[in-house]
Protein backbone atom coordinates (compact mmCIF):
# COMPACT_ATOMS: atom_id res chain seq x y z
CA UNK A 1 0.00 0.00 0.00
CA UNK A 2 1.38 3.33 -0.92
CA UNK A 3 1.34 5.02 2.44
CA UNK A 4 3.29 2.03 4.40
CA UNK A 5 6.45 3.17 2.19
CA UNK A 6 5.86 6.92 2.75
CA UNK A 7 5.68 6.80 6.33
CA UNK A 8 8.49 5.83 8.45
CA UNK A 9 6.36 5.16 11.39
CA UNK A 10 3.97 2.58 10.32
CA UNK A 11 6.48 1.26 7.91
CA UNK A 12 7.98 0.69 11.19
CA UNK A 13 5.56 -0.89 12.41
CA UNK A 14 4.41 -3.02 10.02
CA UNK A 15 7.79 -4.66 9.70
CA UNK A 16 7.34 -5.30 13.33
CA UNK A 17 4.02 -7.24 13.32
CA UNK A 18 4.21 -9.05 10.03
CA UNK A 19 7.68 -10.27 10.43
CA UNK A 20 5.29 -12.44 13.64
CA UNK A 21 4.03 -14.63 11.14
CA UNK A 22 6.85 -15.68 9.44
CA UNK A 23 7.86 -17.12 13.14
CA UNK A 24 4.81 -19.23 12.73
CA UNK A 25 5.38 -20.09 9.27
CA UNK A 26 8.33 -21.05 10.12
CA UNK A 27 7.61 -23.14 13.38
CA UNK A 28 5.24 -24.45 10.73
CA UNK A 29 7.81 -26.04 9.29
CA UNK A 30 9.82 -27.66 12.31
CA UNK A 31 13.46 -28.20 12.64
CA UNK A 32 15.33 -29.62 10.57
CA UNK A 33 13.62 -28.26 7.61
CA UNK A 34 15.15 -26.70 4.73
CA UNK A 35 13.37 -22.95 5.71
CA UNK A 36 11.04 -22.91 2.85
CA UNK A 37 7.15 -22.38 3.11
CA UNK A 38 5.01 -24.25 0.81
CA UNK A 39 1.58 -24.52 0.93
CA UNK A 40 0.79 -27.07 3.68
CA UNK A 41 3.18 -24.95 6.06
CA UNK A 42 1.07 -22.03 5.47
CA UNK A 43 -2.37 -23.56 6.04
CA UNK A 44 -1.24 -25.77 8.86
CA UNK A 45 -0.69 -21.84 10.28
CA UNK A 46 -4.52 -20.50 8.89
CA UNK A 47 -5.80 -23.68 10.47
CA UNK A 48 -4.21 -22.60 13.79
CA UNK A 49 -5.62 -18.84 13.57
CA UNK A 50 -8.53 -19.37 15.42
CA UNK A 51 -6.06 -20.07 18.65
CA UNK A 52 -3.72 -17.07 17.69
CA UNK A 53 -6.22 -14.06 17.66
CA UNK A 54 -3.73 -11.63 19.53
CA UNK A 55 -1.76 -11.78 16.30
CA UNK A 56 -4.47 -11.65 13.89
CA UNK A 57 -6.28 -8.62 15.48
CA UNK A 58 -2.69 -7.24 15.57
CA UNK A 59 -2.38 -7.47 11.73
CA UNK A 60 -5.65 -5.64 11.29
CA UNK A 61 -4.74 -2.87 13.28
CA UNK A 62 -1.64 -3.22 11.10
CA UNK A 63 -3.33 -3.28 7.45
CA UNK A 64 -6.13 -0.86 8.68
CA UNK A 65 -3.77 1.85 9.20
CA UNK A 66 -2.01 0.78 5.92
CA UNK A 67 -5.43 1.08 3.68
CA UNK A 68 -6.73 3.99 5.79
CA UNK A 69 -4.98 6.13 2.78
CA UNK A 70 -6.57 9.51 3.79
CA UNK A 71 -5.84 8.90 7.76
CA UNK A 72 -9.72 9.71 8.91
CA UNK A 73 -10.40 6.39 10.47
CA UNK A 74 -12.46 5.20 8.12
CA UNK A 75 -11.65 2.65 5.42
CA UNK A 76 -13.66 3.83 2.47
CA UNK A 77 -15.18 1.71 -0.49
CA UNK A 78 -12.69 3.46 -2.69
CA UNK A 79 -9.44 2.45 0.04
CA UNK A 80 -11.11 -1.09 0.25
CA UNK A 81 -10.60 -1.41 -3.75
CA UNK A 82 -7.43 -0.70 -3.73
CA UNK A 83 -6.41 -3.65 -0.87
CA UNK A 84 -8.30 -5.92 -2.83
CA UNK A 85 -6.34 -5.07 -6.22
CA UNK A 86 -3.13 -5.10 -3.86
CA UNK A 87 -3.92 -8.61 -2.55
CA UNK A 88 -4.60 -10.08 -6.21
CA UNK A 89 -2.06 -7.79 -7.57
CA UNK A 90 -4.23 -6.86 -10.17
CA UNK A 91 -7.69 -5.10 -10.79
CA UNK A 92 -10.69 -7.26 -9.68
CA UNK A 93 -13.95 -6.55 -10.49
CA UNK A 94 -15.26 -6.10 -6.95
CA UNK A 95 -18.97 -6.48 -7.63
CA UNK A 96 -21.26 -5.50 -4.21
CA UNK A 97 -18.54 -6.69 -1.97
CA UNK A 98 -17.96 -4.03 0.24
CA UNK A 99 -22.35 -3.67 0.64
CA UNK A 100 -21.90 -6.95 2.41
CA UNK A 101 -18.59 -5.76 4.23
CA UNK A 102 -20.50 -2.63 5.41
CA UNK A 103 -23.23 -4.46 7.77
CA UNK A 104 -24.38 -1.05 9.22
CA UNK A 105 -24.49 0.44 5.92
CA UNK A 106 -22.70 3.72 6.69
CA UNK A 107 -20.45 3.62 3.48
CA UNK A 108 -17.48 3.14 5.91
CA UNK A 109 -15.69 0.59 7.71
CA UNK A 110 -14.51 1.52 11.36
CA UNK A 111 -11.46 0.07 12.76
CA UNK A 112 -13.37 -2.46 14.77
CA UNK A 113 -15.79 -3.40 11.80
CA UNK A 114 -12.43 -3.72 9.84
CA UNK A 115 -10.69 -6.52 12.38
CA UNK A 116 -13.99 -8.33 12.99
CA UNK A 117 -14.26 -8.60 9.13
CA UNK A 118 -10.12 -8.98 9.06
CA UNK A 119 -9.87 -12.27 12.15
CA UNK A 120 -12.93 -13.51 10.28
CA UNK A 121 -11.31 -13.45 7.04
CA UNK A 122 -8.83 -15.71 8.51
CA UNK A 123 -10.49 -18.11 10.41
CA UNK A 124 -13.98 -18.53 9.35
CA UNK A 125 -14.59 -21.95 7.21
CA UNK A 126 -18.39 -20.32 6.44
CA UNK A 127 -18.17 -18.82 2.83
CA UNK A 128 -21.53 -17.31 4.19
CA UNK A 129 -19.64 -15.13 6.77
CA UNK A 130 -19.22 -11.40 5.23
CA UNK A 131 -15.18 -11.38 6.69
CA UNK A 132 -14.28 -13.80 3.75
CA UNK A 133 -15.05 -11.35 1.11
CA UNK A 134 -12.56 -9.13 2.73
CA UNK A 135 -9.87 -9.75 -0.18
CA UNK A 136 -12.45 -9.58 -2.85
CA UNK A 137 -15.32 -11.84 -3.95
CA UNK A 138 -14.95 -15.96 -3.05
CA UNK A 139 -14.08 -17.70 -6.55
CA UNK A 140 -11.65 -15.02 -7.98
CA UNK A 141 -9.82 -16.58 -10.08
CA UNK A 142 -5.75 -15.37 -10.31
CA UNK A 143 -5.26 -14.48 -13.71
Amino acid sequence: MPRVAGEPGLAGWVESVMPGWWGHLAAAVGPGGDARIDMDGLLGVVDRLPAMRAETTATADVMFDAVDDNRDGRISRTEHRRLIDAWHGRPVDTADVFDHLDQDGDGCLSRSEFAFLWTQFWTSDDPGDPGNLMCGPLGTEEA
